[in-house]
Order: structure tokens, then C-alpha cells, then sequence
């Protein structure tokens, strides 16, 4: 039987947005940094390996915040000139180097990515990077899961029916809307399964989804074949045979330890410093010269970076990917081995194994991650494993084996605790308060049109985007939790607005289309779906 790797990337993060590019620039830089340094790059690998006929197999997740953002085009605007800083910067740079070999060598090649970056952007794929990536899913080589539509922790909302509803069908809207077709898999955000879920997820037509290693292995029920095959959610007594069929895939533990856990892949001497930028060592005037930033202007990274790891040594781009080659064989040679010891276990079915990587490891933790996955990619065409995607192997779903999932997740100490802790816990009592309101305005006004619909669709992104996880992540892990923190705050703020104005029955139609206009996401948001199911 053939063994199967299933890798899946997963591409998310917080709905950051906005026109002030001097103020914001930080947080722009956060969106921006993904494009350059992995969106291109992996758009970049997949047309390489389809030039030379490489029939490769792969799983992404794009959260629906993400998609809005990737399709602004405020945004793209924005990308562009983030571009042509950088190489005004990178220009300066080669005329100060002059002569500071290998220095200089690095500089050229940062120079050359940045005006490939920009060509790619607004020529080779005209500003539309989502297209791309939809032309790989229609041709079988990616297959694209949907997930939340603001990236919540559901866990925290288990017991409110109307809140799983409504993040998974604006998540499936999202879906349909930017990549044109209905999803198998769902993926839950932070993999945070409670019990419950699967009867939501199959209610939307989803056939399967990914959970932690400790859901599966804590189940009542032991699975027969551990983590290397499928298995369904258990049936209860209230429940057809097809709502709760949900196909369930646990993901492989060791992946992310492999490859940023201490001592991992992506921490060898040999690979780009990505912590020592070129922006935070020279001087301010070096910057305000080169035309990177106007005086007065925070720093903000420039990804002109020339050392390696060992911080002393000049980056060489020849002997990291040569690195990148040597690790990438090592991984699946790992992986291959966990294959073939299942395998022999296994009987006649097919042992498959599935790995999760974060998109954020692949180009900006990690500079080579790209380099390292594309051989990886390779490593797998040129063996006797078979690179999969998660559909084709839940197969028929009756025929897997019925377990009852434990609550988990691949987050904290797999249960989402850095989610809910003393530093972010106070987030959770708003946006439950919220959900409450919004579902019971929801009921209160079914039939509204004109101007309320306007205000309930508003406090319906709003509720959605203070619920998005992201926020709670980046408070708990101390990256900018001062704008985490005020951009919840605004949510919150701009929800009780809608519900004071739905009360009193008055609205500032100035406030409301300023609001509209600065929150773009979601186009399609209908307030009725937060209504209880009839």
C-alpha cells in the first residue's frame, strides 16, 4: 500500500488595516513582510516545479481576514510602495558597500528580491496573488480548506450554537467568495475542538477537519491505527448517521519542534539572522537619506539583512541552501520512517501522516523555509511516498472508525491556555456579552431593511473581528499587545454604538459610512446569520 505525507500550511492572521502608513507602519509591516517573504516566494516555487512537470500535492489555509486583505486594493497600493522604499534602500545600500565584499554580495541579492518582488506583484500576477493560488487549486496541486471567519478559538464559544454557526458560514461565504468552490476540510482555528463542533461543521457540508494529537489519543476510544489514519466522530443518540460523519486528521506532533523547537531546523548557524536588519543599524539620517524613512519615523524592518545566525559571520546564501537541502532530507527521511514502522502495523490500509506548518516559519522566521519545503517537496516525488492532500483519503467515511474526540488544541499547553490567561482573559466577557446582543438583535429585527440593516451588519463585524483570536495571541505573546489590545477595545466600542443607536432608534449616518469604509471586510456580512436555526 502507498504511504501518504499530507502537508498543510496555514495562512492567517489579524484584520490590520489602515490609510495612515506612518503611524501604522509597524503594524502594515506585518502583512506586507508575509507577501514579500512567503506568499511570492511559494507562488514563485509553484510555477518552478510546474515548469519542470513536478506533479506535487499540498493542503493551505487562507483565513477569510486575510483573503479581504490580500484583495484591498488600498492594501496593494500600499504593498507597492513598501516595494519601492525598499529599493531606494537597497540602491543606497549597494553604493555604500562598494567594494565590502561579501557585504556588498548580500545586498545586491536583498536589492535584486525586492524588484523581483515588485515586478511578480504588479506585473506577472497583476496585484492578484489570491488568482494564483486558486490556478494551483483548480489544477489538484493545493487543496484549500476554509476556516473561521475571523479566526476565533470556538472552545470559547461552545455552548452558543449561533456563534459557530455564524464563524463557519461567513468563513464557508469567504471561501466561495475568493476561491470560487465549497470546500471538503475545515480548519479550526488554533486546532481548538470542543464537543459539538463536528455537528456545525457537518451541518455546512464539510466532510472533515484537523485536530491535536491529544484529542485523538485521549479519546475514550482508542484509534486502532493512532494518528496515521482517519477516523469519524462518534454518533449520539439525537444525531442522524449524516450530520455527524466529520472525518477527523491529527496532526503529526513532532513538526513544529522539528523545525523551530530549540535546537530545530531553522535555529542552524549557517541560516539568515533574521533578528539583525539592516534599519535598526544604521543611522537615522543613513535611512531619511536612502528615502527608506522620512524624519521623525519609527524604524520599521527593512529585510536587508546580511549576517547569519552565528551573528559574527557574513550570510552566505550558497551554503544556507545547501543547509536548507540537507534538512529537508533529514525531515522526511523522519517522516518516512514513521511511515514505514506504521505501515507495517497497518494491514492493507495506507498509512498517512499529517504535517502542519505555520505559513508565518516559511520565509519570514525562518528565510530558507521556502527553500527547505520545496525540497522537501522533492525529496517525497523521488520516493516510494506519496504527497497527498486530506480529501481523497477520508474515502468512504462510514467505513472509519467512530471515536469521541477530546477537547483540545494545538495551543498553550494543548488546551488553548495562552488564550484565556491573566494577561488576556479579561477579552473573553466582552465578546461573550456581545454575542448574547448580537444574537438577540439578530431575532429582534429579521425583516429590518435600509439604515438598521446597515447598523446590525456593522455590529456583526465588529462582533466578529473582537472575537478573532489573534488579538488574544498577540497580548499573551507581547507582540505590539498595546495595539492588540486598543484595536479589541475599538470593536467593542463601535458594537455598543450600533446597540445603543438600534435602541434609542438614532444613528450619525457620518459615523456609520466612516466606519463602513475603514472595515471593508466581509462585503457579503448579513446579520441573519448570527439568528437562531429555525
Amino acid at each position: 500500500m502507498a504511504k501518504n505525507l499530507v502537508l498543510t500550511i496555514i495562512a492567517h492572521q489579524g484584520y490590520i488595516r489602515h490609510e495612515n502608513e506612518t503611524e501604522y507602519a509597524l503594524q502594515n509591516d506585518i502583512l506586507f513582510s508575509a507577501i514579500s517573504q512567503t506568499y511570492l516566494p511559494l507562488l514563485d516555487m509553484f510555477h518552478r516545479l510546474e515548469k519542470e512537470g513536478v506533479d506535487f500535492k499540498l493542503a493551505m489555509v487562507f483565513s477569510p481576514a486575510l483573503c479581504s486583505l490580500l484583495d484591498d486594493e488600498m492594501i496593494k497600493d500600499q504593498f507597492v510602495r513598501w516595494l519601492e522604499k525598499r529599493i531606494l534602500l537597497g540602491e543606497s545600500e549597494v553604493k555604500r558597500l562598494s567594494g565590502e565584499e561579501p557585504l556588498l554580495e548580500n545586498a545586491k541579492k536583498c536589492l535584486e528580491k525586492a524588484r523581483k518582488d515588485l515586478l511578480d506583484f504588479t506585473q506577472t500576477y497583476s496585484r492578484n496573488i489570491l488568482k494564483e493560488f486558486a490556478y494551483f487549486a483548480e489544477k489538484g496541486n493545493l487543496e484549500l480548506l476554509a476556516t473561521c471567519g475571523t479566526y476565533a478559538f470556538l472552545p470559547h464559544y461552545g455552548d452558543m450554537t449561533e456563534i459557530l454557526n455564524a464563524q463557519v458560514e461567513i468563513g464557508l461565504c469567504s471561501h466561495r467568495h475568493y476561491f470560487g468552490s465549497n470546500p471538503d476540510g475545515f480548519y479550526l482555528p488554533f486546532m481548538g475542538y470542543t464537543t459539538g463542533i463536528e455537528k456545525v461543521l457537518r451541518s455546512y457540508g464539510y466532510r472533515y477537519t484537523i485536530v491535536d494529537i491529544r484529542s485523538m489519543l485521549f479519546s475514550e476510544t482508542v484509534p486502532e491505527n493512532g494518528i496515521f489514519y482517519p477516523v469519524r466522530c462518534a454518533l449520539d443518540s439525537k444525531t442522524s448517521l449524516s450530520q455527524s460523519s466529520l472525518a477527523l486528521f491529527c496532526q503529526d506532533s513532532d513538526t513544529p519542534e522539528d523545525i523551530i523547537g530549540e535546537g530545530g531546523y531553522a535555529s542552524n548557524p549557517v541560516y539568515k539572522n533574521q533578528g539583525k536588519d539592516i534599519a535598526f543599524e544604521l543611522t537615522a539620517q543613513e535611512l531619511c537619506e536612502s528615502g527608506f524613512i522620512s524624519d521623525g519615523m519609527a524604524r520599521i524592518p527593512s529585510y536587508f539583512r546580511y549576517w547569519n545566525n552565528d551573528e559574527d559571520s557574513v550570510y552566505s546564501e550558497k551554503a544556507a541552501l545547501e543547509q536548507a537541502k540537507k534538512d529537508a532530507e533529514s525531515f522526511f527521511a523522519s517522516k518516512k520512517a514513521k511511515l514505514d514502522e506504521a505501515e507495517k502495523c497497518m494491514g492493507e490500509k495506507a498509512a498517512s501522516l499529517l504535517c502542519v506548518i505555520d505559513a508565518k516559519i516559511l520565509g519570514q522566521d525562518w528565510a530558507e523555509g521556502v527553500n527547505w519545503l520545496e525540497n522537501v517537496i522533492r525529496s517525497a516525488v523521488a520516493s516510494d511516498v506519496a504527497l497527498a492532500t486530506p480529501a481523497p483519503l477520508v474515502g468512504n467515511i462510514f467505513s472509519l472508525q467512530k471515536i469521541t474526540p477530546y477537547p483540545g488544541a494545538a495551543q498553550g499547553n494543548s488546551y488553548g491556555e495562552d488564550l484565556l490567561d491573566s494577561t488576556n482573559g479579561w477579552m473573553l466577557r466582552y465578546t461573550r456579552k456581545m454575542s448574547e446582543r448580537m444574537v438577540d438583535l439578530s431575532d429582534r429585527f429579521p425583516n429590518e431593511t435600509g439604515l438598521k440593516v446597515r447598523l446590525l451588519d456593522l455590529g456583526a463585524k465588529e462582533l466578529m473581528l473582537a472575537q478573532s483570536g489573534e488579538w488574544a495571541k498577540m497580548i499573551h505573546d507581547g507582540f505590539f499587545p498595546e495595539y492588540a489590545t486598543l484595536r479589541f477595545k475599538e470593536a467593542i466600542k463601535s458594537f455598543m454604538i450600533v446597540f445603543d443607536a438600534l435602541g434609542s432608534n438614532t444613528v450619525s449616518t457620518e459615523w456609520l459610512t466612516k466606519l463602513e469604509r475603514e472595515h471593508e471586510i466581509f462585503p457579503w456580512m448579513n446579520f441573519r446569520m448570527f439568528s437562531p436555526k429555525k
